[in-house]
Parts: structure tokens; sequence; C-alpha cells
């Protein structure tokens, strides 16, 4: 009897190593070209893609979950979700709370407009220029463009912005580059205003994937990951169907 006992003990054990543990990824799925939902409702974009190539080199059962960007670390941080990824800069305030895997995007952030309207950003004097709340960009316009007079306006999604710069309730759009470059496609009367903005105190030095603090074990899971995807040719292939075209 106790042999038999010590048998299921066994296949069990075997069973539970079988099944790998699913680790959540949290993002905010309205973000094209890094992550949205497509109309199968299905998540989508280079980050997802990217996420799910790591998975797959660290066979790890990953699933995705979407969530405001403003509530990403602090999800983090209560244990809810395991890992974030969603165009997040890595900044010394956020490295502070959570823990970052290697870059994996270099980032910049532009200003967008109606072709013709503005001259330059510093003409956007007495207006007003969406954000993504709770975002670096937010954290930029607030400490170098209110002063000027720029009137910051929070959205949770970058989307809702676009649509009401698209309706007149406001100027101009503050975002990440490659946003703003995949808006732009289908929106020929807007087109970027000014230089792009690399400032490393607001937009780190690139986009990372976010953690717990002190969850090493994964994060060494992820740079593996990354690390073998950079090296076999997909991290190339899944960044030119984003963004060499």
């Amino acid at each position: 009897m106790k042999k038999a006992v010590l048998l299921l003990a066994a296949v069990g054990m075997l069973a539970g190593q079988a099944v790998a543990k699913e680790v959540k990824f949290a993002t905010e799925a309205t973000y094209p070209p890094f992550e949205y939902i497509d109309d199968k409702n299905e998540f989508q974009g280079f980050d997802i893609e990217l996420a799910r190539a790591i998975c797959a080199e660290a066979k790890l059962e990953c699933s995705f979950h979407n969530q405001a960007f403003d509530s990403l670390i602090p999800s983090l941080k209560f244990r809810r979700y395991d890992v974030a990824i969603a165009a997040m800069d890595i900044t010394p305030e956020r490295a502070a709370q959570v823990d970052f895997s290697d870059i994996y995007y270099e980032n910049s952030a532009v200003f967008v407009s109606k072709k013709g309207a503005f001259k330059s950003p510093e003409a956007l004097t007495q207006r007003t220029v969406g954000v993504q709340n709770g975002t670096s960009h937010q954290t930029y316009v607030q400490d170098n463009w209110t002063s000027k007079g720029v009137l910051s306006v929070p959205y949770a999604s970058y989307q809702n912005a676009f649509l009401d710069m698209l309706n007149g309730r406001i100027d101009a759009v503050f975002a990440d580059t490659a946003v703003a470059a995949e808006w732009l496609k289908k929106q020929p009367e807007y087109a970027m205003l000014g230089d792009k903005v690399t400032d490393t105190k607001y937009f780190g030095t690139g986009f990372g994937m976010a953690v717990a603090k002190g969850n090493g074990e994964l994060l060494g899971q992820l740079n593996a990951g990354l690390k073998a995807v950079k090296a076999n040719g997909t991290y190339q292939k899944i960044y030119d169907k984003y963004f060499s075209h």
C-alpha cells in the first residue's frame, strides 16, 4: 500500500514538472503597433509577438491581460501579474519600484498636430496637448511645457487622445514616435511637429519588461529568452514586420 502511495506521489510530481507555471503578462492593449486587440479579440503587436517568442525560448506558458497603463506597476507590486510589457520606458523612478529586463526597444517621443496649424512645439502656448495618464510623456509635458503655457490633458488611452484631436477638442498629442507614425498612416492631414524627443531623464534608455522587485528567477528567464531571439534572428523578423515599412 505504501509503495502504491509513493508511486502515485512520484507520478504526481512528474506531472507537476511537466506542466509549466503560467506567467501572466499585463499590458495596455490600445497602443498599436506595440500592443492592441485585433478583430478576433486576440492580443497582437510588437510587444506581444516578442513576448510570445521569448516565452517559447524560455519554455514558459504565458498569457496576456489588458490593464490601464497606470495600474501596471501596482499590479506587479501586489503580485496580481508577473510581467508588464507595455512599451514602458525604463526610468529611475520606475526602477525604484520594479525590476526591469534588458532593453528591447530604443524609444523617442514626438508632438503630433494638424498640418500647418503650428510651426513648432513652442507655438502650442495656451494650447492643449493630449497625453496618456501615468506615462513619461505626461510627466515630460508637465515638467517642461506647463511653465510655457502648454496645457496637458490626460487620457486613459492614446486612442482617445487622437480621437479628441480629430474632433477638435485638443490641439496636439505627445506620444511615442512609433505610435504616432502608426496613427499618421491613416491621417494624412496630420503630421509630427518638431524634432523627436530622446530625453533620458523621462524616456530612459529604452523599453523594458517589468517584474516585481526581487523576482530574479523570472527576470533571468526573460533576459535569456530575449538574448536568444536576438541571436537567432526572430527579434529582427518581428521588428521588421512592425517598423521597417
